[in-house]
């Protein structure tokens, strides 16, 4: 059975008793019809169940009012999870919608074939939440008149970035915990394919040789809480190992409980720190001290950087790196003298 007609311009004039020209400026959120005649033309519209033609109001308002959104890998992943927030409640907030695609990096997807992917879909601008390197990062030129910002630490020469200051981050933690009297601050890094992983890693380094401390080997984890605990199992039986810079919450939660079940007690023998203050979610009493992001405003700057006009020729692309916010609960104490 065929699909019926749908309503047109033509059909709601006639039904509303008005000009298609009329039915056209209330269907655009034209503020020149009368109240009464716009009421009578919406009930028009209710009763044919007219849709507004997007193709054709994009091509009279010049704009889609669409942001394009490119994850790379893991949507699901903590902080994905909250930067996709941010995004989607400022398109909200705006009268925008978003057109979301997934690139899977081991497919050695580009910035470039991604662009490529989104400008054949209607969007306005693109925004493309990197988590792991692209190779062609830095000779990437976005299409003209299709602005695209990338969320990554890196500085780009012709696109806007925005990101977590990764390396302020473990420059935090380690300060804190040295100030506390630790002498040094053992690490258990995230994958190494990860730029976030990378660059705390970095930090974590910088910040002991700034403080004169040669770092301790570096033990590596994959995000889990399990391989948090085969970190914290090794840990454990390093005398010297007072205090442990996990490189997210759940590995510090599996640190934890290996330092726990070898009967080294956190904090009396033992301090830990998390990153992304994940835990308060799913847990009764969480007791992590964690650098906690706030992923809803990075997306929320990146958005409203995308559907911005493009910055000038020979202007510097803005670069956004916000800090995070340490917050202390019962996980970290001063060494045992």
């Amino acid at each position: 059975m065929a699909r019926p007609r749908p309503a047109s311009l033509a059909d709601i004039a006639r039904a509303a008793g008005v000009s298609a020209q009329t039915v056209s400026r209330v269907a655009n959120g034209s503020d020149s019809v009368r109240p009464e005649t716009a009421a009578k033309v919406r009930e028009a519209m209710r009763a044919l169940g007219y849709r507004p033609s997007f193709a054709g109001r994009s091509l009279k308002q010049g704009r889609y009012r669409t942001v394009g959104l490119a994850m790379f890998n893991n949507i699901t992943a903590t902080g994905n999870m909250f930067r996709l927030d941010g995004i989607t409640r400022t398109a909200t907030e705006a009268g925008c919608a978003l057109t979301l695609i997934e690139m899977d990096c081991t497919d050695h997807a580009t910035l470039t074939s991604t662009a490529e992917r989104l400008s054949a879909l209607p969007v306005d601008g693109m925004i493309f939440n990197l988590t792991r390197p692209a190779g062609d990062f830095l000779d990437f030129k976005p299409l003209a008149g299709l602005p695209v910002v990338i969320i990554t630490n890196l500085e780009h020469p012709l696109c806007p970035t925005v990101d977590n200051d990764q390396l302020g981050c473990s420059h935090t933690i380690v300060d804190h915990l040295l100030d506390l009297g630790h002498r040094t601050v053992f690490h258990v890094a995230g994958k190494e394919e990860s730029i976030a992983s990378r660059l705390r890693e970095q930090g974590w380094r910088e910040a002991l040789v700034a403080r004169g401390v040669e770092p301790p080997p570096l033990l590596r984890g994959d995000w889990s809480g399990m391989s948090g605990y085969e970190a914290g199992a090794h840990l454990a039986a390093i005398p010297e190992c007072t205090a442990i810079y996990a490189s997210n919450d759940a590995m510090a939660l599996g640190v934890v409980d290996a330092l726990n079940d070898a009967g080294r007690r956190v904090p009396e023998d033992v301090s830990v720190v998390g990153v992304d203050d994940s835990l308060a979610t799913v847990l009764p009493h969480d007791r992590i001290t964690s650098l906690r992001f706030d992923n809803r405003a990075v997306g929320r700057w990146a958005f409203e950087h995308a559907m911005a006009e493009a910055a000038p020729q020979g202007d510097t692309p803005a670069h956004c790196l916000m800090p995070g916010t340490l917050i202390q609960r019962e996980s970290v104490a001063p060494p045992a003298r």
